[in-house]
């Protein structure tokens, strides 16, 4: 029997029993959290709420702690039958709320590495910040900016969307023989791009951008930007 794990109204979660030999509870959802309780077989415990393949638990005695999907996957519920746990699907890439990856690719004959989060207001729009690093032969720097999203056909696998977003950007040029001096400008931009759904939470995303960077000289400056990389979302 398949069911979604979601907090209820009033605390009233699923309870589950542990058929393992125990039950591990990590202080974080992650391998790389410690586990600092155990709940034995035959033990019940309260499903609070699930955090992509992890799940917060109750245990009888109050200790609360977080569970990897396959030990919960071992649990049986109150009639003994064994208990399954639905994947993320097409609707959850579609419904989700948040949003966080990484993208590399060429800005203007630079390298760039971004980071971004995004947060979606509803399934057609969707805001994000991101954050670059920018490697050129001739200087670094890095950016930073805010963008607005909006997606056409946000049901679709392939799910092609349109940005439109400002920020700044920073340029340090490196050492020459005629140093340059570092600026900070406003920069605007409009871009196109698609998301992929891949598989359970994780996406492919690839995009185009052309920027016109506010220059504090008699002419601004446009550069064009391509990225591709997979993100998360939750």
């Amino acid at each position: 029997m398949l069911f979604a794990v979601t907090a209820q109204a009033d605390d009233n979660y699923r309870t589950v029993a542990v058929a393992d030999p125990y039950l591990e509870l990590r202080t974080g959802p992650g391998r790389g959290y410690p586990i600092f309780h155990v709940v034995d077989r035959g033990e019940s415990v309260d499903i609070i709420m699930q955090r992509t393949d992890w799940y917060l638990v109750r245990a009888d005695n109050g200790k609360e702690g977080w569970v990897d999907r396959a030990q919960m996957e071992q649990t049986l519920q109150p009639d003994g039958d064994p208990v399954s746990f639905q994947q993320a699907s097409l609707e959850d890439f579609t419904n989700a709320k948040w949003e966080t990856g990484i993208l590399a690719g060429d800005f203007g004959g630079a390298n760039i590495i971004s980071l971004y989060g995004s947060y979606s207001l509803n399934p057609n729009v969707s805001l994000e910040a991101w954050g670059s690093q920018i490697l050129g032969n001739f200087s670094n720097g890095w950016m930073a900016s805010v963008n607005v999203v909006h997606e056409t056909w946000p049901d679709w696998r392939v799910s092609p969307f349109f940005t439109l977003g400002t920020g700044v950007i920073h340029t340090e040029p490196k050492s020459t023989i005629i140093q340059g001096e570092d600026r900070t400008d406003q920069v605007g931009h409009v871009g196109a791009g698609f998301r992929v759904y891949a598989t359970r939470r994780f996406l492919l995303r690839a995009e185009y951008k052309s920027y016109v960077v506010f220059t504090s000289r008699d002419e601004n400056e446009e550069v064009e930007e391509w990225k591709v990389g997979f993100a998360f979302f939750f």
